[in-house]
């Protein structure tokens, strides 16, 4: 690893612990997706509760689904 984030991770853990949380924070939301991401998964869900709710299609249940995966890789 460089000597940069090492020297990083060095001054991040003599930081006090609500300063720590703070950035680990910051760092996990530098993971997420865009907004562009997040709307467009938002939409989809949106029209497959309209699907469901209208009777498009059906729900399956947890364990039936997996089951169902599980037979199509075997």
């Amino acid at each position: 690893m460089p000597s940069h984030i090492l020297d990083l991770e060095a001054e991040v853990l003599n930081l006090g612990a609500t300063e720590r949380a703070h950035l680990l924070e910051r760092l996990i939301e530098s993971f997420e997706p865009s907004s562009k991401i997040k709307d467009a998964w938002v939409s989809e869900a949106l029209r497959r509760e309209a699907e469901v709710q209208a009777g498009k299609v059906s729900l399956v249940p947890g364990q039936e689904a997996v089951a169902r995966v599980r037979a199509r890789l075997a």
